[in-house]
């Protein structure tokens, strides 16, 4: 009965993939009802603490976001590509990677990215380079953020099996782990494909006239000169949200001693993090129709709704097997437990969640009793949707890169993102195996 479960989850990812967004999540409760009413299968438990963390921190972010907080350290990061345009290979996916750890979500790379072509293609360089790579390390961020949902599956997680998981030690692997494998897939990028000026697809493309117009867009230029509307607002509400951030920190690093009994760091982020939101609200009195019509809020909620039905339809069915689960695989993963990473990586290609993917894999991996040490190792191996180039980030940078470069081929895999997603992943992956078998 297992397989036909198995093929059951497999239909329900492959058509949420044809349709997107909140699909998941829908398809996963049909799911659960069909476990239900079909097999006779009591129903798994909701992963209840991993939104509640996701539905805190987008709260937190979408406020930071409505007063023009996001857009100022956008322009921060402008101001720094523009200043050495020379390392926008480097500097452009270090300042995507940077957003996702402060703000706890990937999709604030999208500001970014018109910038990072724009500074690219006026200093001659393929944009290809830096665009493919910076999508690629917004997301490679979200293990190394203090505030996203990832750390906090891998805390809450640990806690129902008793284990004492705290978020230092999670992050003091992701972060030098994930960093060093952004490095490594950018010095990749500093020379793939040919200079635009020895590339004859784009040099016959440069034929065209309308073509050549559209390369470089006026409304670009001077960018990072021009005043925020509200830049007093942004800046009182940008310094509240990091002063939150360096608060969960210090929390983490002292939670025996400022927590009382009982009350773990899971539950700590989100009313921090509610807290946050609530102190950016009061000091800035923002509307909060703003905050709710967010591009942060939407892709958060979609994010819950996602990781609701997925997640609780993969619980439902690992639960109900987990005897059998473990003992098909326990003899590998006990030899070789490192070759868990393979099994994230594998879920991730189709569920384009890290926090869902963690939702569903952490459980498992602590009931083969996989060394806790070798589950944080390998966290960077939870991101794996790069695979097929239909994410949003990637589309978005395709479609701002107006120079061809960023591209998806023919054959679909053949894409912009495949081997920098696999260079950065690889190497972030066996950096952070190394560094925690080191440490914990």
């Amino acid at each position: 009965m297992f397989w036909i479960h198995l093929l059951l989850l497999l239909a329900v990812i492959l058509i949420g993939i044809r349709h997107g967004g909140i699909a998941f999540g829908l398809l996963g409760g049909l799911g659960v009802s069909v476990m239900t009413f079909v097999f006779g299968i009591a129903p798994g438990s909701p992963p209840v603490g991993v939104m509640l963390i996701i539905l805190a921190v987008v709260a937190a972010s979408a406020t930071l976001e409505a007063t023009g907080g996001l857009k100022l350290l956008v322009k921060f990061a402008e101001r720094l590509l523009r200043k050495h345009p020379e390392h926008v290979v480097f500097l452009g996916p270090i300042c995507t990677y940077s957003l996702t750890v402060l703000v706890g979500t990937g999709h604030s790379v999208y500001p970014l990215l018109p910038v990072i072509y724009d500074v690219a293609y006026k200093k001659g360089i393929r944009p290809e380079r830096p665009m493919a790579m910076a999508t690629v390390a917004s997301q490679m961020g979200i293990t190394a953020s203090p505030i996203a949902a990832a750390a906090a599956v891998v805390m809450a997680t640990a806690m129902d099996n008793n284990l004492d998981i705290n978020l230092i030690n999670v992050l003091m692997v992701t972060i030098p782990a994930t960093f060093g494998g952004l490095l490594i897939a950018c010095l990749w990028s500093l020379k793939r494909g040919k200079d635009l000026d020895k590339d004859p697809e784009f040099q016959a493309r440069l034929e065209d006239e309308e073509f050549r117009s559209s390369l470089v867009d006026p409304d670009q230029e001077g960018s990072a000169e021009e005043e925020a509307e509200h830049e007093r607002t942004a800046k009182k509400g940008l310094t509240v949200f990091l002063l939150g951030i360096l608060a969960v920190v210090g929390i983490a690093l002292f939670s025996k001693q400022v927590l009382p009994q009982g009350v773990g760091m899971s539950v700590a982020i989100q009313f921090m993090m509610l807290s946050v939101g609530a102190v950016i609200l009061l000091t800035t009195k923002i509307s909060p129709k703003r905050i709710v019509n967010s591009n942060v809020f939407i892709a958060g909620m979609s994010a819950v709704i996602t990781i609701f039905g997925i997640a609780w339809f993969s619980d439902t069915i690992i639960g109900h097997h987990k005897e059998y689960l473990v003992g098909l695989v326990s003899g590998m993963v006990n030899v070789y437990p490192w070759t868990f990473a393979f099994a994230m990586f594998f879920v991730s290609v189709f569920l384009k969640s890290q926090a869902a993917v963690l939702t569903i894999m952490m459980p498992l991996g602590f009931a083969l009793g996989i060394d806790p040490a070798v589950l944080i190792g390998v966290l960077p191996a939870c991101y794996a949707y790069f695979f097929f180039p239909f994410y949003p980030s990637d589309l978005a940078a395709i479609s701002f890169d107006r120079s061809g470069t960023t591209a998806i081929g023919k054959y679909v895999l053949n894409h912009s993102f495949m081997i920098p997603g696999f260079i950065g992943v690889g190497s972030a992956t066996i950096i952070g195996y190394f560094i925690s078998m080191m440490v914990n």
